[in-house]
């Protein structure tokens, strides 16, 4: 058996380079059409080939999101983007729709095709036809539970790659096919430009009595399923890679690269220890500690185990849990002088405690007791965005290290 592949979002150049860094086999992205994430920068076609070239040569994969429910007008541009992405070397397409497979079997028929969540893949006759079509890999729905993944594996040829997501936001709507934002907002989510309706607070108004807000709550009689917890499975990596999947997804090509990074490389220690003891493996806390450190909404297993219940969404707030910010990204490191060289993400302080969060090795922590600008100039504070730090460190950094602080977030706005 093939170890498992780790795929990560990348919603831009920057976060491709540092989710294949710290670990992902593959990353995900998206052009500057077809992708259902308009909010994230994507990708020119410059873009794509200099991340495609990065990936390969290190012997990692890029995939190319088209998985939007396309009109007339999209159809007719699809063939010559999907030519384009083959050109540059891309080693596979997620789509959805027929029409859009059609057309890249016929403009690229080497391309190995996805076959997307939003395709709500979720019984082995689908995947068995996706198959038959000349599909590489077909993506599960977030409504799977384990017995299902195990039987759709079962049920379907061995060539037939499964993949499913293990970590991210968990879309209400059917396997990601909201018609709330479009109806609300007039921001079509199947079109990219979700507006997460289902992130904000609601009442029930009733006809007769305008004005009166009724909060929303749940009891033993009902359970509502807007605003859930972002999906987490770190603790469950042997049950899916024994249940037959072949690639783990994360979610999130809008998080930024402290969310890439850290959850990236605690997926990629999790799986490593598995595979390298695994009669005698045990989950690592750590790892899930560091998942607590980047942006989230509380975790949940989803429906791997069951239907999820009340305890499984968030009624209280709207808002993200956040304890840890990027405070500087690492831009060169000068190994004689012990010299680290940042570049700013937000305001930080001499006397701050802060934290390097790096590829490969060990995280460290670090007090900043005197630090300078680009000239060399002494300062006591960082405070523009993107401007150039240097002080010194006791420890050596890695490339691609990120700088994160802990936050009292009633505070953020104080400093």
């Amino acid at each position: 058996m093939e170890k498992v592949e780790l795929l990560a979002p990348a919603g831009s150049l920057a976060k491709l380079k540092y989710a294949l860094v710290y670990g992902a086999d593959a990353v995900y992205i998206g052009g500057e059409e077809f992708s259902l994430r308009v909010a994230a920068k994507n990708f020119t076609a410059d873009e794509i080939k200099e991340g495609i070239d990065f990936a390969h040569n290190l012997g990692k994969k890029v995939y190319i999101t088209a998985n939007i429910i396309p009109h007339n007008g999209d159809i007719k541009k699809f063939p010559e983007f999907v030519r384009e992405v083959d050109a540059l070397g891309a080693d596979a397409i997620i789509i959805s729709d027929p029409g859009m497979f059609a057309l890249a079997k016929k403009c690229a028929p080497r391309l190995d095709i996805h076959i997307s969540t939003q395709a709500n893949n979720t019984n082995f006759e689908s995947a068995k036809f996706w198959h038959s079509q000349g599909a590489k890999r077909v993506i599960l729905a977030r409504e799977m539970s384990f017995d299902e993944i195990r039987e759709i594996r079962e049920n379907t040829p061995s060539d037939l790659e499964l993949e499913c997501f293990v970590h991210g936001a968990m879309c209400i709507s059917y396997s990601g096919r909201c018609l709330l934002s479009n109806y609300m907002t007039h921001r079509d989510a199947n079109m990219g430009a979700c507006a997460h309706p289902c992130r904000w607070k609601y009442a029930l108004v009733e006809e007769k009595r305008p004005g009166e807000y009724m909060p929303v709550f749940e009891n033993e009689r009902g359970t509502f399923i807007y605003n859930s917890k972002d999906l987490c499975m770190i603790e469950r990596i042997p049950e899916i890679i024994e249940s037959g999947i072949t690639s783990l997804k994360i979610e999130g090509r809008v998080k930024n690269e402290l969310y890439v990074a850290t959850v990236v490389k605690a997926y990629r220690r999790e799986i490593d220890a598995y595979y390298k003891d695994k009669k005698n493996y045990k989950f690592n806390p750590e790892n899930l500690e560091e998942l607590k450190k980047i942006s989230y909404r509380g975790y949940t297993t989803g429906f791997f185990d069951e239907k999820p219940k009340g305890t499984e969404q968030v009624y209280t707030s709207s808002t993200y849990i956040q304890n840890y910010q990027t405070t500087a990204v690492v831009k060169a490191f000068d190994k004689q002088t012990k010299t680290v060289t940042l570049e700013q993400r937000n305001r930080f302080f001499v006397g701050d405690e802060i934290e390097f969060l790096m590829p490969n090795g060990e995280n460290r922590s670090f007090k900043i007791t005197e630090m300078t600008d680009a000239d060399g100039n002494s300062i006591d504070v960082a405070p523009h965005p993107q401007m150039i730090v240097k002080f010194k460190v006791d420890f050596d950094v890695e490339d691609y290290s990120i700088v994160r602080t802990k936050v009292d977030v009633k505070n953020l706005n104080d400093r």
